[in-house]
């Protein structure tokens, strides 16, 4: 009796890949694609060809582009999450410590512009699509976003009596705008032009005029 040869290991194409494998290489590409240009450039077919797989598997996972793009808005809106945590995690001092309070505000905010201004692809596409955020005071377990790293560092500064519970309510917004706001001038507005030093200085103005403006009575 005769054999054949001995059957060998079967082609990558026809490797069953682990759940989910799929979908979060089709979102991994998407980051990618988004890194290099924003939110437009996030494609299913483009993703697809990335991740190595056919168009039509990526319908599996996602109905069509914009579930695909908000799964990506979300990944990106994760790295700068991560990005300001690691940054204040570097800031030393107890919590609740006045002077500890106001390096970890102002290294939330020195994050946010500085993902801005290296990862304006990303940065963009975190805010692609409209997203609701709750507004009320009493929020329960511990917010990672970057809104929830804000909320926490005020809260701290309270703690620290460094700005008065009075005018808490909802002054992460506030700040919030005017970080961000500088963050489109510089990378979409008229001073995507102005040169690296020149930002910079309106970076550390803007994080001045917070500080400042939460501390006085």
């Amino acid at each position: 009796m005769t054999t054949g040869p001995a059957a060998g290991p079967p082609p990558p194409s026809a490797r069953r890949r682990a759940p989910g494998a799929v979908r979060d290489g089709l979102v991994a590409a998407g980051l990618e694609l988004a890194r290099a240009g924003g939110p437009e450039a996030v494609l299913l077919r483009e993703a697809t060809r990335l991740v190595g797989v056919v168009p039509n598997a990526a319908y599996r996972h996602f109905a069509d582009r914009d579930e695909l793009l908000a799964a990506v808005c979300a990944a990106a809106m994760g790295e700068l999450a991560d990005r300001m945590a690691a940054d204040v995690a570097r800031v030393r001092g107890r919590h609740g410590e006045p002077a500890a309070a106001r390096r970890r505000l102002g290294a939330i905010g020195a994050a946010y512009l500085d993902f801005a201004r290296r990862e304006p692809g990303l940065f963009a596409t975190a805010f692609a699509l409209p997203q609701q955020h709750p507004y009320t005071v009493g929020r329960a377990g511990p917010d990672r976003s970057p809104l929830g790293q804000l909320r926490a560092a005020l809260d701290e500064l309270v703690v620290a009596g460094v700005l008065d519970p009075g005018r808490r309510d909802g002054i992460e917004y506030p700040v919030w705008s005017a970080v961000h706001g500088l963050a489109v001038l510089a990378g979409q507005g008229p001073l995507r032009d102005a040169p690296a030093a020149a930002r910079r200085h309106f970076e550390r103005l803007t994080l001045a005029f917070i500080a400042g403006g939460l501390t006085a009575a």
